[in-house]
């Protein structure tokens, strides 16, 4: 199988996780760079991603044109993706959901922060973008790459960024990495609103240190750890092939 199989294999079943965990339902995505062209991602055709095969996978070009003779119609919000990879090099792969917990923090300007081991990918906060700022009244969507880069530049070097009204977009350096942080941002969001509640003192949040060294941990995971062990049992649950 060629290193663009496999990915592929993984887009799809990254689509089927996302779906079966609700972090996505009928609308979200997930994009991977393309493994011999950076200058190119692949991202399904505008399809529901629980229903996403191998054949509904595109490749498009960062600023979200589609391939000659590709006359399939793709996600409107494509330049989430295109922008993300043209301002962050490092990054592999981008998640765009509407995970419920999420969205309460955007709209009333407060950031995530991780408040326990597992969401430790999610870096240090996620940062909140507002359309609104630059755009002025809009219906929310990303649909140009003027907003795509507004947002990419919000997000600067975090590894993810709240969508005022919208939802939220996660990177990581790899399909298996993006999922995971994308399940533990909705995790984390659902605890720290739980403890925001439970008392007037504030949150015990991660310090950088802890921070620092869960991604370490977690990135260097052997077999059955870290992002090798949550996929395993994620595509076990979603019915998909790991």
């Amino acid at each position: 199988m060629s290193t663009l199989d496999k990915l592929i294999g993984d887009l799809v079943a990254a689509n089927r996780i996302l779906a079966n965990e609700h972090i996505v339902d009928g609308f979200g995505h997930i994009s991977v760079r393309h493994p011999t062209d950076p200058s190119k991602f692949l991202l399904s055709r505008a399809r529901s991603p629980e229903l996403i095969e191998a054949e509904d996978i595109m490749v498009l070009d960062l600023d979200g044109s589609k391939q000659p003779g590709d006359d399939r119609k793709p996600y409107l919000e494509r330049f989430i993706h295109g922008a993300v990879y043209e301002r962050r090099p490092e990054v592999q792969s981008v998640v765009h959901s509407h995970s419920r917990s999420v969205i309460p923090f955007g709209l009333v300007g407060e950031t995530i922060r991780p408040v326990v081991h597992s969401s430790g990918t999610l870096g240090y906060e996620v940062p909140l973008w507002d359309t609104r700022t630059k755009f002025g009244d809009t219906n929310l969507l990303v649909s140009s790459m003027a907003m795509g880069r507004d947002m990419a530049d919000a997000m600067a070097g975090n590894n993810g960024v709240l969508m005022r009204g919208h939802g939220s977009t996660v990177v990581g350096k790899s399909i298996q990495e993006v999922v995971y942080t994308a399940y533990y941002l909705e995790w984390n969001a659902s605890l720290q609103l739980q403890a925001s509640m439970l008392s007037r003192n504030p949150i015990n949040f991660l310090t950088k240190g802890e921070v620092d060294s869960i991604i370490g941990r977690i990135s260097d995971g052997l077999p059955g750890e870290g992002f090798s062990r949550a996929w395993d049992y994620w595509c076990r649950r979603a019915g998909v092939a790991g």
